[in-house]
């Protein structure tokens, strides 16, 4: 199962930075249960960033943000609102913002974090992986996860042995970093390459103390 944790308010307003127009999402499944998402986390949020001065131009709750059929569908009908905004934020898993990602081409920031408690994930559609590492960053990689998605799992770019956008390791494979390269393109963040990440703290994806003694940790044992 997939736990997702809410990310301080402070860390988002960070990621937010100067953009001003924000549209809302939040996954009504997994999330909802984890209390990061669902109606009541979406108005917390909501207040919490009209507080701190931005504007909320929408928003919405989908059953399962990792669906990109029922992602695309329900934001079909949402269309002019999201030309009109600068990014998106989304209350659900990485599997979700990185749904979300593809289906809409635009700036998508995570509002939660993801860990691992075990067992197996109820959905796993298409080809979105989420390594559940605690720490997510999606916005800055354009949606495309750096863990799963390069071989080497790297944070700061690709490694020397990248060639023609395909892997050192596996040449049948899409280097991520070519990938995370092109999306970026894509929604004008290159200039997000410049940010330099420190080395991940694996403690972050190991459930806490306080976590252990629920019933979610309890489900997956």
């Amino acid at each position: 199962m997939l736990y997702t944790q809410n990310k301080p308010t402070d860390e988002i307003l960070q990621s937010l930075g100067r953009e001003q127009s924000i549209f809302l999402l939040a996954c009504n499944g997994c999330a909802e249960v984890c209390q990061t998402g669902g109606q009541k986390a979406l108005c917390e949020i909501k207040a919490e960033l009209q507080k701190a001065g931005k504007s909320i131009a929408g928003e919405v709750l989908v059953d399962f943000l990792c669906n990109e059929i029922l992602v695309a569908t329900r934001l079909a009908t949402e269309r002019d609102k999201l030309k009109q905004v600068d990014s998106i934020l989304a209350l659900t898993c990485g599997i979700g913002v990185q749904a979300v990602a593809k289906v809409v081409d635009m700036v998508v920031h995570p509002g939660a974090n993801t860990i691992s408690l075990g067992g197996l994930q109820g959905l796993w559609p298409a080809d979105e992986r989420c390594e559940a590492c605690g720490d997510c960053a999606l916005d800055y990689t354009g949606g495309i996860c750096p863990i799963t998605s390069c071989a080497k799992e790297l944070l700061n770019g690709p490694c020397g042995g990248t060639c023609d956008g395909k892997c050192e390791i596996d040449p049948e494979r899409d280097c991520g970093w070519f990938k995370i390269y092109e999306r970026l393109e894509k929604l004008g963040r290159l200039e997000n390459l410049k940010r330099i990440y420190s080395p991940r703290d694996h403690s972050k994806m190991i459930p806490s103390t306080d976590l252990r003694k629920t019933s979610f940790y309890d489900l997956e044992r």
